[in-house]
């Protein structure tokens, strides 16, 4: 009577482990389906937007509603319309394209990682779900003189900056601005810093373009994995 009691305990028990297993394999799949569908339309995203700035494709958009233009590009309208490669000034500014309702400042690529990702303006927890994220000073400073801070989510599993630590000094990185003007950054110091570090931003770039890349170690989300690179 008590092995019978004690068997179907274990039975009962054995079940919950099962399910709670298939359950916890079920989300880690979904999960994961999920960023590798965000990353691949993310890359989709910046083949478009660099085809479209390649042929000068910068018709002028009217009306009260955002129109798409080939698949997730879409444009603002208030933005005022130019040519991809004119300067920015007060009465002339590029437009600034749109990345699932988040304004697009430019795109980058690292070859040696796989990566390419829009980089968007927005400083929200649902822009750094998207894509990655202009930080510091702002999405017009891209490509200009001084330095850039873009952050992106480590999610552990290859996709955004995931594969920042598999790079090494010498690294190349291709960034387009919303300008159509696209500069090549070569990676130069890698170290950790905590998360409240920020000394490192207003650096001294001697006239230069420099980008700062930061994402969370994969041992900690207090710590940041940091990469220096310059324009060449």
């Amino acid at each position: 009577m008590f092995d019978s009691k004690y068997s179907k305990v274990l039975t009962i028990i054995l079940i919950v482990v099962i399910v709670a297993i298939v359950l916890i394999l079920g989300f880690l799949t979904f999960d994961y389906i999920r960023k590798i569908n965000t990353s691949k339309q993310a890359s989709n995203f910046v083949d478009s937007y660099q085809s479209e700035i390649k042929n000068g494709n910068n018709q002028n958009i009217t009306g009260d509603t955002q129109e798409p233009i080939q698949g997730n590009i879409t444009i603002d309208p208030s933005e005022t319309q130019t040519s991809i490669g004119s300067t920015n000034n007060s009465s002339s500014r590029p437009t600034k394209k749109k990345y699932q309702n988040l304004t697009v400042a430019g795109t980058m690529k690292i070859p040696t990682i796989n990566l390419e990702y829009p980089i968007v303006e927005e400083t929200t927890a649902t822009a750094l779900e998207k894509a990655l994220v202009v930080l510091y000073p702002n999405g017009d400073n891209l490509n200009q003189p001084g330095n850039t801070v873009v952050i992106g989510h480590n999610y552990r599993n290859g996709t955004f900056f995931s594969n920042l630590k598999k790079l090494s000094n010498g690294a190349k990185i291709y960034v387009t601005d919303f300008r159509g003007k696209s500069m090549t950054y070569e990676v130069y110091n890698i170290f950790e810093a905590s998360s409240t570090d920020a000394s490192f931003y207003a650096r001294d770039t001697n006239g230069l373009a420099e980008l700062t890349l930061s994402t969370c170690t994969d041992t900690s989300n207090d710590q940041r994995t940091i990469i220096f690179a310059k324009q060449i």
